[in-house]
């Protein structure tokens, strides 16, 4: 056998050597492949891993994020077009997802594409990680918005509670002010009903029981006949002498009520229904009504105390169609009130 390698080394070049070196390299360089094809699966395996779970955890912010503003839906559409732009976002991540999938799946065909495929994959999830960082920005804006929308609520309602806090302490006042003023306007009632009672007590007395002169009810009447000519609205003699007497009554009157105490004598015209030639029913009693007021301020009456009114026939105390109705009907009353 020695003689036979002798002899090949005489022979010629040995190539056995070389070719146990060159398969050696070649076997190496395999493993080699192998090594970096097995960390390549390694490193996208954990990468994808990583991706689901940070999709899990952006699903479930996104799903409180919805919660939330369902609540706020009313002024917050600015939080839509968010939520529909993240919607957007995880469809896409979806579909990379998906597309990293068969990236992968591609990549088990064969240990040639391996390192391109491994860079894209890389690439892809760097791309995710970014859209992901944009996602959460986003998410810690539309907390941040609706941290704030609640704050405004929150005082929105303080400021309605206290408005209606002071409206109920505003309506308490008033109505307490209110049954101030009732009872207050019940005694000057009251106080201005005792003077009309003692007014016309002392009318009665001054003015003596005398046809044309009566009272009814809250009024003191005069027949118009006791005052005026028929058709006239000029006081006759008569008539004067007893508005003096009336005037001298009210001079009394205005010195006995308090001034707090806001009241008017009232001078209202009444006619009979028949007409007058040259001028209306109701011209004829407003000026009478007029007339008397006018001359008792003449004699001292306070004018700010006296109101003249004209009613025409259309009041009439007595309905009937003869001349004592016609005569009733014909006066001058006086009615003391508040103002």
């Amino acid at each position: 056998m020695a003689l036979g390698r002798a002899r090949r080394s005489k022979g010629g070049f040995d190539y056995w050597p070389g070719f146990v070196d060159a398969l050696s390299t070649m076997l190496l360089v395999i493993i080699f492949l192998l090594s970096v094809f097995m960390l390549a699966q390694y490193f996208l395996s954990r990468e994808m891993t990583g991706k689901d779970t940070a999709l899990q955890r952006l699903n479930r912010q996104i799903e409180e994020l919805t919660s939330l503003l369902a609540l706020e839906r009313a002024g917050k559409g600015d939080s839509q077009s968010m939520i529909l732009s993240l919607q957007a976002t995880l469809e896409a991540n979806e579909r990379e997802k998906q597309r990293l999938q068969g990236l992968a799946d591609a990549n088990r065909g064969g240990l040639a594409t391996a390192g391109s495929e491994a860079s894209e994959a890389r690439r892809a999830l760097e791309s995710e990680r970014a859209l992901s960082a944009r996602a959460m920005t986003q998410v810690d804006i539309l907390n941040q918005q609706i941290s704030a929308l609640r704050r405004q609520l929150a005082a929105i309602e303080e400021a309605l509670n206290a408005s209606e806090r002071r409206d109920k302490e505003s309506l308490a006042r008033v109505a307490d002010l209110g049954s101030r003023l009732n009872v207050a306007l019940a005694q000057k009632v009251q106080e201005l009903a005792r003077y009309r009672s003692d007014f016309f007590g002392r009318l009665r007395d001054i003015l003596g029981q005398r046809p044309g002169i009566r009272i009814v009810g809250d009024r003191f009447v005069f027949e118009s006949e006791v005052l005026f000519e028929s058709g006239q609205s000029a006081l006759n003699p008569q008539g004067r002498a007893e508005l003096d007497k009336l005037a001298a009554a009210i001079a009394d009157l205005e010195r006995e009520i308090p001034p707090e105490i806001a009241w008017v004598m009232r001078i209202d015209g009444h006619t009979d229904k028949r007409p007058i030639l040259g001028r209306s029913n109701w011209d004829l009693s407003a000026s009478r009504a007029i007339a008397v007021v006018q001359y008792l301020v003449s004699k001292g009456t306070t004018p700010q105390h006296l109101v003249a009114a004209g009613f025409g026939e259309f009041q009439p105390i007595d309905a009937g169609d003869n001349e004592e109705a016609y005569r009733r009907n014909r006066r001058i009353e006086l009615k003391l009130t508040e103002r």
